[in-house]
């Protein structure tokens, strides 16, 4: 099955449906990653934080790099320049690549480093500048934060990666992104599995005789997002993949979207608010 592939704001292109490793223990991620590949995954989403960098670098040697569609994010506790630097080289090394597809500042932490996540974002512009991060872009960015980025530096992110999914549709953030041509990346899509019996979900799954999380999944796909569900079990790998033979309504995308219980339906944490610093 192919996954179709989004037109990014900087000429590059990214696949639609990624694969993401967030909370797959270190010891396992290679096997977990190498499973991913054989069900047909090519975009694989890690991030220093995670701390299993070096099992999806184990896991891509099967496959020519260039099959692969790498992305990583830069942990909280470097965000400072010449930390962000020396960090980017330790993932490069840790993935076992000499460039990634995708870099992102990982959250925006207004309330640490004065506030200033603008010369971190510089910091990726020159990532960009020399090829090692083929496009860059934010995590958990809300719009005021995109619009001093927009204000103070030269490069629009390519992605921002925000939590979405039918209890909280980040509706404010995905229109901000939209506007200045940014793509949404949803993150937590099934709201960790949240919505999967909820009503609505359910009677769309069993009319189109599909499961419920390729129902949420194919909502996010027709919305226009980028979504990587996270799984560690093949069956599941393979059950999210199988979402791009078959469409959902008009009506059925609607009524989804319709369950959105605004910030009450976050997951996560607020973005104006996280300073976690690990």
């Amino acid at each position: 099955m192919t996954v179709p592939a989004l037109q990014l704001n900087d000429g590059h292109t990214i696949p639609q449906l990624g694969f993401g490793v967030f909370q797959v223990d270190p010891a396992e991620t290679a096997q977990v990653v190498s499973e991913a590949l054989e069900a047909g995954y090519r975009h694989l989403d890690t991030a220093q934080m995670y701390r299993n960098e070096r099992g999806v670098g184990e896991a891509i040697k099967a496959l020519p790099r260039e099959e692969i569609y790498l992305t990583t994010k830069l942990n909280n506790g470097f965000h400072r320049p010449d930390d962000a630097r020396r960090a980017f080289e330790e993932s490069l090394t840790a993935l076992g690549t000499d460039h990634v597809d995708l870099f992102l500042i990982h959250w925006p932490l207004p309330t640490r480093y004065d506030g200033d996540f603008v010369s971190t974002w510089k910091t990726l512009e020159e990532f960009k500048a020399d090829g090692r991060a083929r496009s860059i872009g934010v995590s958990n960015f809300t719009p005021a934060h995109l619009e001093r980025l927009a204000a103070e530096t030269g490069t629009v992110p390519a992605v921002n990666q925000i939590e979405v999914h039918p209890y909280y549709g980040n509706e404010a953030t995905r229109t901000a992104d939209a506007a200045a041509g940014i793509l949404t990346e949803a993150w937590s899509p099934i709201a960790q599995g949240a919505v999967l019996d909820d009503p609505v979900v359910v009677e769309i799954a069993e009319r189109l005789g599909r499961t419920p999380s390729q129902v949420v999944l194919r909502w996010h796909v027709e919305r226009g997002d980028i979504v990587f569900p996270k799984t560690v079990t093949p069956a599941r790998m393979r059950e999210n993949f199988q979402i791009f033979d078959f469409t959902l309504s008009a009506e059925d995308v609607a009524a989804i979207t319709g369950l959105d219980r605004g910030v009450a339906g976050r997951r996560g944490p607020d973005p104006e608010v996280f300073d976690w610093i690990p």
